[in-house]
């Protein structure tokens, strides 16, 4: 398997980590906090086969049970927390975002998933793990290093046109009472406009919950009727409404469908496919000096 990422063009916003065979991502945004662990998987270090190959973290798409606990056990070790850590939920493209704790850790990995329309995770607890799946759709990352909390939510369309970012940076603020200027925010690997096309209907959508002064860079009429959709700009200006500053936000230039081969991508593989993971976890053992406080 070829294992060189292709990046559109701009910053390095992401960088590739390899530990015990297991290729990763992560974001020095979030990084340079000392406060969290944090990953994106990609296909590459599991022991699934086939359209599965070879870090699949989906229990729902046919894949042996067994390999895909033991894909867990991996990205989880090469990440740095422990699969009884992580907090799974049953994802159906809503903007439910739920407060989770120590008490959830295991839900949907190591117990049964109960937590059910839930798209989005916030907590405050150092030690629990939240993990969202992909294969197109967008991640989002939130870290608030002031009130030492964190979000975690899968945005596809309707997620984002329903402002699921925004939503779970309002959560946290209820939650925790975090001030949106201090959160820094990350959009994860996903598909790119040039790859995503959509039709009318979705579009309308878009003109309704987003301002007409932004539809340019969200989106362009083709001459077969469809559109081509930017999730990416889509999210950075959900971020934007959301209070985020925009020294604070890491927007990816990496599209799953462009990277197939690394990447699980609904589009490219028709839906024959496994999934990707996002993970964020407050780490247990912080040092009280690493903590920034802006």
């Amino acid at each position: 398997m070829e294992r060189k990422l292709k990046y559109h063009t701009g910053a390095y916003v992401l960088e590739e980590r390899e530990k015990d065979g297991v290729l990763f991502l992560t974001y020095p945004l979030l990084e340079q906090t000392k406060m969290v662990r944090h990953g994106f998987s990609t296909r590459v270090g599991g022991v699934s086969e086939g359209m599965f190959g070879t870090m699949n973290l989906s229990f729902t798409r046919g894949d042996d049970e067994g390999a895909v606990r033991e894909n867990f056990r991996r990205i989880g070790n090469a990440i740095g927390v422990k699969t009884e850590q992580m907090v799974l939920s049953k994802q159906t493209h809503t903007t439910n975002v739920r407060e989770v704790t120590k008490k959830d850790c295991g839900n949907g990995i190591v117990r049964e998933n109960i937590f059910e329309d839930v798209d989005g995770l916030v907590t405050n607890e150092p030690g629990v793990c939240l993990a969202t799946f992909y294969a197109d759709c967008v991640p989002l990352y939130f870290v608030d290093p002031v009130k030492r909390a964190i979000g975690l939510s899968h945005s596809g369309w309707r997620g984002t046109v329903g402002k699921i970012g925004k939503i779970t940076v309002e959560k946290m603020r209820e939650c925790y009472g975090s001030d949106p200027k201090d959160i820094l925010a990350a959009v994860g690997p996903s598909i790119c406009q040039s790859c995503y096309e959509v039709s009318e209907d979705v579009i309308r959508q878009f003109r309704e919950n987003f301002r007409e002064e932004l539809w340019s860079d969200l989106f362009y009429r083709k001459s077969n009727g469809k559109y081509q959709l930017n999730l990416w700009k889509a999210n950075e200006a959900v971020f934007i409404e959301a209070g985020i500053r925009p020294e604070h936000m890491a927007i990816t230039n990496v599209c799953t469908c462009c990277n197939s081969e690394l990447l699980f991508s609904h589009r490219a593989s028709q839906g024959r496919r496994g999934n990707l993971g996002a993970f964020l976890a407050i780490k247990e053992d912080m040092d009280e000096r690493d903590i920034i406080n802006e």
